[in-house]
């Protein structure tokens, strides 16, 4: 499958939203938070709340990061499905902070970049997305993301508090988003392979006789 400027395109979206809200008045970012005991009155904030930071080192940990996997993906150019999948994670992610009581609201981008890499890994190691060793960068991908969660094990420590930034991180997100990008870049590499599959069923196998 060819490659999609959806990617980048979404990378970009989320850096400058971010940018936006940043310098946005206090009462207008507050309605886009989303917060356990509101958000089914305000669905919208199932995308809006990833690009809300609570301060300045938040914003440039998540903005230093999502320039990573921008640059990242302008090296191996991920397909359209791709892009879908990581879209679709997108509101799942805040969806899945209700399992967690302790988790009052959730911002931020950390959650969905962790879908995004997640994403990334699955595709390449299927070869969904075609380059030099996928496998290998797909599975070193996958394998720092994995230990990452395994030592923060936000399962079980679904809020922190990082005395450096000065802020709570919500772990939760991370492994929530890792769960989604694991999921979607399955379906969506199971996808492309039922659409390839009649394709590749209408060529004739190699050798056999043509008829006029």
């Amino acid at each position: 499958m060819r490659a999609s400027r959806a990617w980048l395109l979404l990378c970009a979206l989320h850096g400058v939203a971010s940018m936006l809200l940043w310098w946005g008045q206090t009462s207008a970012v507050d309605m886009l938070i989303w917060r356990a005991d509101t958000w089914t009155v305000r669905p919208w904030t199932l995308w809006t709340s990833a690009w809300v930071h609570v301060n300045t080192p938040h914003l440039i940990m998540n903005q230093i990061a999502l320039g990573a996997l921008t640059a990242f993906a302008w090296v191996i150019r991920p397909t359209l499905l791709s892009a879908l999948a990581w879209w679709l994670c997108w509101p799942l992610i805040q969806v899945s902070m209700v399992l967690w009581p302790q988790v009052g609201y959730a911002v931020g981008l950390s959650g969905l970049l962790h879908a995004g890499a997640m994403v990334l890994a699955v595709q390449l190691l299927l070869r969904c997305i075609v380059i030099r060793k996928a496998r290998r960068w797909g599975g070193l991908l996958m394998l720092a993301l994995l230990v990452e969660l395994l030592l923060e094990r936000g399962w079980a420590h679904p809020v922190v508090w990082d005395d450096g930034n000065e802020t709570s991180v919500v772990q939760a997100a991370h492994l929530a988003g890792a769960f989604w990008g694991l999921c979607l870049g399955l379906l969506a590499a199971w996808w492309l392979r039922r659409r390839q599959a009649p394709a590749s069923n209408t060529h004739p196998p190699a050798g056999a006789p043509h008829r006029a």
